[in-house]
């Protein structure tokens, strides 16, 4: 069996989110380490040294960093979900349908996860799906994954073609 590959872009508010607040937090780590005050809006605990603080600072967007969406891929197996350091599998066996719904993470909340700091990834709620996997990357390109004790949301580069090689599997 042929592997079809689909990219994860960006979307526009992935990046304005993951930019600005990347040069937020170099920003603050770099005036904490030159030993500058910090403006007055912005409240860190109380470390031993300037430095540590700037340290934990940083670990804010080297913590989200793992967990990059960088593609999909359908194999004979299931849908890989394409991680920085991992791969994460929802199986086939498990899967009960597909459908593209744009737009599906729109009056999400986040119950646990990643809201927009290099990727929209963790448990989400919205009455539409219930409690559901998201391992998003473009909010527009949203694909809508029922499995059977789960449901996951994924955001690949053509959710359309997705939705249709993820179908032929589900009925071959």
């Amino acid at each position: 069996m042929t592997h079809h590959h689909f990219k994860a872009p960006w979307g526009r508010t992935l990046l304005i989110i993951s930019i600005l607040t990347t040069f937020v937090m170099l920003g603050i780590a770099i005036t904490l380490s030159l030993g500058r005050q910090t403006p007055g809006f912005i409240s860190l605990p109380a470390l031993p040294t300037r430095a540590l603080s700037a340290v934990v600072v940083l670990l804010i967007p080297l913590g989200a960093l793992p967990f990059i969406i960088r593609g999909y891929v359908i194999t004979k197996d299931g849908i890989l979900i394409k991680r920085l350091w991992w791969n994460t599998v929802l199986p086939f066996e498990e899967m009960s349908s597909v459908e593209v719904e744009p737009l599906a993470l729109c009056h999400s909340l986040r119950t646990c996860g990643n809201g927009g700091l290099y990727s929209f990834t963790g448990y989400y709620w919205n009455r539409q799906l219930g409690h559901f996997r998201a391992y998003v990357t473009d909010l527009n390109r949203t694909v809508i994954v029922r499995m059977k004790n789960r449901t996951a949301v994924l955001s690949p580069d053509d959710p359309e073609a997705f939705a249709r090689a993820v179908t032929t599997r589900l009925h071959a």
